[in-house]
């Protein structure tokens, strides 16, 4: 078959490509609450739809630009999931973990210093309640959902549309604005603007996440039973690591 390898993505390629999409992510999603505040100063609802429209689509984005190399998962809760369906190796989702945390925190650095902030200033914004760790566990299990969906029904290749999709939504259907990612969480700590969140919510949100992806896994496995590890291999973006089963083939 030409131009395609059995050799499997080397992982140090994989966690690159983690640490530089989540680092894009969380310059992404910062960087453009920045921005919005400073567009539209003290009109909140303005200042979400901006900042929601922007990390739709540059989601989309950075999934199409990253994810051939290692799926573009750019979230703990997804790789560990994967892994729990077969698709990831248990080792490989531990070592996509800190990548995906630094890249998340590395790009709040260089969200605040874009915008002539200083490189690191820890959020004030206090966000734990009981309806935002709700939200929380309801936009993970949803997210979940709707990548494990496509990959079950063959339509992999559209998640990075529905992924920005479901996210952009989910800013505005949860009362948290959907973090959905304990990684993102974390770099959102260190900067003290629109986006961020202050590290005494941190531990309940991420605790939300995790929660969500448990359920998300329970609730797959019942309406997806079939659901390979194949199929679980190419999550978000098809990308063949070769790591799924001997039928898999990798690109190099």
């Amino acid at each position: 078959m030409g131009g395609v390898s059995s050799a499997p993505i080397p992982l140090w390629r994989r966690l690159l490509a983690e640490l530089l999409g989540s680092a894009f992510l969380a310059a992404l999603v910062i960087g453009s609450g920045i921005a919005a505040q400073r567009l539209s100063p003290g009109q909140t609802g303005l200042e979400l739809m901006e900042n929601a429209a922007a990390t739709a689509a540059g989601l989309f984005a950075i999934i199409l630009m990253f994810g051939p190399v290692s799926g573009g998962h750019f979230n703990p809760v997804v790789s560990f999931a994967d892994a729990a369906f077969g698709g990831l190796s248990w080792r490989d989702a531990a070592a996509y973990l800190p990548a995906q945390v630094a890249g998340c925190t590395g790009g709040a650095v260089l969200a605040n210093l874009m915008f002539a902030l200083p490189p690191v200033s820890i959020s004030t914004k206090h966000r734990a309640s009981g309806a935002h760790f709700l939200s929380e566990v309801i936009a993970t299990l949803g997210l979940l959902l709707v990548i494990f969906a496509l990959a079950r029904s063959g339509r992999g290749r559209t998640a990075p549309a529905a992924v920005g999709a479901y996210i952009g939504a989910a800013y505005w259907f949860t009362s948290s604005t959907s973090f959905a990612n304990p990684a993102i969480t974390i770099g959102r700590m260190f900067s003290d603007t629109f986006a961020g969140i202050a590290p005494s919510s941190g531990p309940a949100f991420i605790a939300a996440q995790i929660t969500g992806g448990a359920l998300a896994v329970v609730i797959i496995r019942a309406l997806y039973p079939r659901l390979t590890p194949e199929q679980a291999s190419d999550i978000i973006f098809p990308h063949h690591t070769g790591q799924a089963g001997p039928g898999r083939q990798g690109r190099p």
